[in-house]
């Protein structure tokens, strides 16, 4: 066990954990809701450090991001457990694990690294569950990445107190916020948790800190696909965050405890699709299906198409490290280089040794 961060003694003994906003209390021995952060004698300490579910090579925009370094591979990695209580969760084997016993792969934050540069990946993602909990693995890791001239990357739900978070995201170059909905009553019924504390991360990302971020929404039918929720959320977004923050519309697939509704439809995305960009978002794309035109980054002053995408796989990208359109001029928002030749869809599984 590793010492965990971001916690104080109470006067009835217990000891409250900050790491995010459920504000665990706990007794000698016990483990908070993420179940990777347990009191051991009178201190935190994260269970799970140096552990992983798994190692993968994947194309970034698998994260998904679509405006860092589009066409590159990362090396994405994760641990178990998590600090939400998604019905709908799409990785409920790993995020919510209780057998630790399922972390099979173990690693060193500088083998992360090595790793990584070793098959060709120009970055590093902390996915599959939200890295919040692990999150001093991932700090150490970001810094391995960092020494070797990698970058790295957060897939998170953004739940998270004020003050690991500036620590955590002051080592992260990228992170893919999941906005689950734009409603307190789904953030509550449906994930166990509050949505204003994500839309604080969202500002604080986008008004204090040079990570570049990019945001998806899962749309479940009948729970937070309406126009009405999706009108409000954009705007918020066109408002809040401005027009250039990616929004990624996700596709649902019956899952864990949302085996009775059904999957997403492609018409449903494309709907939302259009009520964002008529609320003046600049960069909106569909996710988990096969739309082109849904997929590709589009240049917000001639419209000219700069990134054509199918699903994962990059199909021409026009854009290299001036970040601007070679059309027009304009500056494109995001982490533009030099593209040759897209990794494609295929994921790779990778063994890394202690």
């Amino acid at each position: 066990m590793t010492p965990g961060r971001w916690w104080h003694q109470l006067d009835d003994g217990r000891i409250q954990c900050d790491l995010c906003p459920r504000d665990c209390r706990l007794h000698e021995g016990q483990r908070g809701m993420c179940f990777v952060r347990r009191r051991v004698g009178d201190a935190m300490a994260l269970t799970t450090y140096g552990r992983s579910s798994g190692f993968c090579i994947d194309p970034i925009e698998k994260k998904p991001l679509n405006h860092f370094f589009p066409g590159s591979s990362v090396l994405s990695f994760g641990t178990a457990g998590c600090n939400l209580a998604c019905k709908f969760c799409q990785n409920w084997d790993i995020s919510k694990s209780r057998e630790l016993d399922r972390l099979m792969d173990t690693a060193s934050p500088e083998h992360i690294a090595e790793a990584a540069r070793e098959s060709g990946a120009s970055s590093v993602a902390f996915t599959y569950n939200d890295p919040v909990i692990f999150a001093e693995y991932a700090m150490d890791a970001a810094d391995a990445c960092h020494a070797l001239g990698l970058y790295s990357v957060a897939v998170t739900a953004g739940y998270m107190h004020a003050a690991p978070r500036r620590e955590f995201y002051a080592r992260m170059d990228a992170a893919n916020v999941d906005l689950k909905g734009f409603t307190e009553g789904f953030y509550f019924q449906q994930a166990g948790a509050h949505l204003a504390p994500v839309l604080d991360t969202l500002q604080y990302l986008r008004h204090e800190t040079d990570c570049w971020f990019e945001i998806t929404t899962l749309l479940i039918p009948g729970h937070n696909d309406s126009d009405t929720e999706i009108d409000a959320m954009t705007r918020w977004i066109a408002d809040r965050l401005g027009p250039h923050v990616p929004l990624h519309f996700s596709a649902f697939h019956p899952d864990y405890r949302m085996l009775d509704v059904a999957p997403t439809p492609p018409a449903t995305l494309t709907r939302a699709r259009a009520i964002a960009l008529g609320n003046g978002l600049h960069h909106v794309y569909t996710g988990n299906v096969h739309d082109v035109e849904g997929g590709t980054t589009f240049c917000p002053g001639c419209r000219a198409a700069l990134v054509r995408r199918d699903w994962y796989v990059v199909l021409d990208c026009e854009l290299d490290a001036s970040a601007t359109c070679p059309h027009c001029g304009t500056p494109i928002a995001g982490r533009f280089g030099a593209f040759t030749r897209g990794f494609g869809r295929r994921r790779i599984p990778v063994r890394l040794a202690a």
